[in-house]
């Protein structure tokens, strides 16, 4: 990437994915990021990196993000605040005259802005060159579709789906009833023939700087997918972030598309996804209607749902509801992975796509977390001794969150005194149920675990 040579932009934030996420932004521009999770590194890294601007959360775990304000401040290094607590006019205003801050950003905040407002910051750099060329045509290649190599569990569907159709301007809300989709077998390929050993060969020497290669941190749009898709969704939010968010297990992929920070739209290469296999998984279409349909779209040249409006075995208002519902189910499987790898794009490709769904970001964090975690994994996230208490920061408000009865009830008792196995006690809910609960709050970064 084109830079001008030694002009980096500071990060300062402790959410991993966030920092991510601005840092691919940051690189995109044509500056170095640099980040730093804690207060103390960041103090470390404008004595050595000295940056040419900074953007800096106010509440940082071991410090006030005012601390690396004034640090930047005596080295007249232009820096920005973000925040998700401190907020009005009082605190921007605070931020700017007490502190010096050049701008202030309420989490969630257009992440164009803050580009913009660093643009005004920085001296002129190059015309901004992508780190790398994106694939050609798309690095998403849905038509080599790839079959389960492990069982598909099966997926409970709410009924109702918000629809959005941009080429018939439709927004509405659709009901229906609830959907249960069946599970799917591992696929099982046929045998292949022995294949004749190949002679040995001789390793060649190796490329001197290898080892150093090998060695270099993750680029800033990539990285292991393990308990963190919450965090990639939030960060996109806190952002108001428009792209896509493509994992990868396998052969499998998956991409979740979001527009202004909230999930919109997702595709899957994975055969049991598709339309036509969808309907037949929700008991909508039998295995002769499906093969029909596929014949007939392939002829006429259009897509699944069309041709099932075509043949007279679905209405248009059904091919959006039931379009939507399969979006859903692509985009909540994501939280059964517990591998793989993700990465980052940044480009309008929803905007292409005529249907799309309107989920709150929270709402699919949360149900997510409810419904396809595990109950060995939701006991390795929160064993009986991990006490949790409110975040200091949330991502997300309580409003913002759908909450049972016995959820809100149980709610003011989490303050860090009882451990998760006395929250259970106390729900006389099952144990996996509560667990999943207050995993979804910490998801939402509402709750975290107590230190110690």
């Amino acid at each position: 990437m084109a830079t001008v040579p030694g002009l980096s932009v500071l990060l300062v934030d402790d959410n991993h994915e966030l920092l991510r996420l601005l840092a691919r932004l940051v690189e995109g521009e044509g500056w170095r990021a640099v980040t730093c999770a804690r207060g103390k590194a960041a103090l470390d890294a404008i004595a050595t990196e000295k940056p040419a601007a900074a953007v800096v959360d106010i509440l940082l775990p071991d410090m006030m993000g005012y601390e690396v304000g004034a640090a930047l401040r005596k080295m007249e290094i232009p820096f920005v605040f973000m925040t998700g607590i401190f907020k009005g006019g009082r605190a921007a205003s605070e931020a700017r005259v007490q502190h010096g801050a050049a701008g202030f950003f309420e989490k969630p905040f257009e992440a164009r802005k803050l580009l913009e407002t660093l643009k005004n910051l920085l001296p002129a750099a190059p015309a901004a060159q992508p780190r790398r060329p994106e694939p050609a045509g798309d690095d998403f290649e849905v038509e080599f579709a790839v079959e389960a190599e492990e069982p598909i569990d099966a997926l409970s569907i709410t009924g109702k789906v918000e629809v959005r159709e941009t080429t018939g301007r439709v927004s509405a809300v659709i009901r229906g009833d609830a959907l249960e989709a069946a599970p799917v077998a591992a696929f099982t390929p046929p045998p292949l023939p022995p294949v004749p050993a190949a002679p040995r060969q001789v390793a060649a020497p190796a490329e001197p700087g290898a080892e150093a290669r090998g060695n270099r941190s993750e680029p800033p749009d990539e990285g292991e997918l393990k308990d963190n898709l919450p965090e990639l969704i939030t960060a996109f939010w806190l952002t108001q972030q428009t792209g896509e968010l493509t994992l990868q297990r396998g052969k499998v992929k998956k991409t979740l598309y979001f527009e202004k920070g909230r999930p919109c739209y997702a595709i899957s290469n994975l055969v049991a996804d598709r339309f036509g296999q969808f309907l037949v998984r929700v008991g909508k279409l039998t295995s002769a209607q499906r093969e029909l349909c596929e014949k007939t779209s392939e002829k006429r040249g259009v897509r699944t749902g069309d041709a099932l409006v075509e043949l007279g075995i679905l209405k248009e208002t059904e091919k959006l509801y039931y379009v939507a519902q399969q979006v859903k189910a692509i985009a909540y499987s994501l939280f059964g992975w517990e591998e793989g790898r993700y990465r980052i794009h940044f480009s309008g490709r929803a905007q292409a796509e005529a249907t799309k769904i309107d989920v709150h970001p929270a709402h699919l964090i949360s149900r997510g977390v409810k419904k396809l975690y595990r109950n060995d994994r939701l006991s390795r996230l929160l064993p009986d001794g991990a006490r949790l208490i409110p975040t200091q920061q949330p991502a997300f408000g309580l409003h913002e969150v759908e909450l049972d009865i016995w959820e809100a009830q149980l709610l003011p008792h989490v303050d860090g005194t009882r451990t998760v196995a006395e929250l259970v006690a106390l729900s006389r809910k099952p144990g996996e149920q509560v667990r999943a609960s207050l995993w979804a709050l910490a998801a939402l970064e509402i709750l975290e675990k107590r230190a110690g």
